[in-house]
């Protein structure tokens, strides 16, 4: 095990992209023995699981030149959709952005329908970067995604586009901006316990879902990301991985309303000095 995890250090050390798929989470019985308290608690500990797990599958002695992308993920775990299937499934998608480049919607979609074996996603969902303390989100932010997201869905990648945490007259600036209209829009109860009457009939004269989420504010730190990942693979050097986004994915099946499966893609890049 102690030679696993050095030679899992060394990969880490010479790879620049770092890709973590958790696998199918409702397959997980270690998370059914302990509950999260929340989604940001139940990423780092999928996070630290996942590497931790996938130390121990990597070979002691490394041979071959080391990749420069590393995919780190739980195969007995994934399960990719059949052609059979699905058109009974529906696959969404909430996409939490923590870089500021529009180009990683792409890549984090791409990622998910080659992982998931799909040709397009049914919906996706974005959470725009954090910004600064004191600095509110505004249209010129969220143009840039929304343009990615539109050639996405453009190209038949995705099939509908949402957005998240928009209060009215911003939701209303992006609706009236866009070409390809938002189809939903999520609101965190946490923050509001009761859907804000204006929200509500903007969304109703417009055709908009208003859906409910309790994720934080950002869904995990670059600190708790690091963390999770040193604890993941013991005595790593983590200070220059940088979070670039977080995915998450369910695959509900359409007839019965239930979650066949659900889980996180998560990539990094290492910040060269």
């Amino acid at each position: 095990m102690e030679k696993q995890n050095s030679a899992a250090i060394l990969l880490l050390k010479q790879a620049t992209t770092l890709n973590i798929h958790t696998g199918n989470l409702v397959n997980w019985s270690r998370l059914k023995k302990k509950c999260p308290s929340s989604t940001s608690e139940e990423l780092q500990g999928c996070i630290r699981e996942t590497l931790s797990e996938w130390c121990t599958k990597i070979a002691p002695t490394l041979e071959k030149e080391a990749p420069s992308t590393l995919e780190c993920t739980l195969t007995q775990a994934t399960e990719a959709i059949t052609p059979e299937e699905r058109e009974e499934l529906k696959v969404s998608v909430k996409l939490f952005l923590s870089g500021s480049e529009p180009s990683s919607i792409r890549i984090a979609v791409d990622l998910a329908c080659s992982t998931l074996g799909v040709s397009q996603l049914d919906s996706v969902m974005i959470a725009p970067p954090p910004l600064p303390e004191g600095v509110s989100l505004t249209l010129e932010h969220l143009q840039p995604y929304w343009k990615e997201l539109e050639n996405l869905l453009q190209s038949h990648k995705i099939a509908a586009i949402g957005t998240s945490d928009l209060d009215k007259p911003l939701l209303e600036q992006l609706y009236m901006w866009a070409q390809v209209k938002p189809s939903s829009n999520q609101v965190n109860l946490a923050s509001c316990c009761v859907m804000p009457p204006d929200l509500t009939a903007f969304a109703k004269e417009y055709d908009i879902q208003l859906l409910t989420h309790n994720d934080s504010k950002e869904l995990i730190t670059e600190t708790s990301f690091q963390e999770s990942v040193s604890e993941g693979v013991k005595d790593a050097v983590v200070a220059d991985w940088s979070l670039e986004w977080v995915l998450r994915y369910s695959i509900i099946v359409k007839s019965r309303g239930i979650i066949k499966s659900k889980g996180y893609l998560v990539q990094a890049k290492r910040i060269r000095s």
